[in-house]
């Protein structure tokens, strides 16, 4: 095998390895969500437990009255019910503040309206931890009586 022979297959192992690296680099990219689809990915995973918020009020109602057992029962559904109504608030807000184009197709945000999904961010995960927070006290509450 010749000298350039011996160059040319370096040169050609090369460029395949840079082909392959960069198209890894670019599934890594393609992969990785924006912000807004992050937004929203948190969204969805609390949206399902508005249900079981209903289901705890319910439960913890009939529970209610003037003794120490029944203002705890009166605190937990209280806190079920400013969770469901923080995220019907943090919905009715962002849905104000983005269009679908810019929540469902990714169209480009101006600068002040990056500042608000920043801001909704934010809101949304607090959101969620206190709807995760209120359910599981909630259902603390309820076993403890078991």
């Amino acid at each position: 095998m010749t000298y350039k022979m011996k160059k040319a297959i370096i040169v050609y192992i090369s460029l395949a390895l840079a082909t392959v690296m960069s198209c890894k680099e670019q599934k890594k990219e393609a992969v990785q969500p924006t912000q807004m689809q992050h937004v929203m990915a948190i969204h969805d995973e609390v949206m399902p437990k508005m249900g079981a918020l209903g289901k705890l009020v319910a439960q913890l109602k009939s529970k209610v009255d003037t003794t120490a057992s029944g203002r705890a029962h009166q605190q937990a559904m209280e806190e079920l019910q400013q969770a469901n109504t923080s995220m019907m608030d943090w919905m009715v807000g962002f849905g104000n503040r983005f269009d679908s184009d810019e929540i469902m197709n990714g169209k480009a945000l101006s600068d002040e309206k990056q500042k608000w999904l920043d801001e909704e961010e934010t809101k949304i995960k607090e959101v969620r931890d206190q709807i995760n927070n209120s359910i599981k006290n909630a259902e603390a509450l309820l076993q403890s009586e078991e």
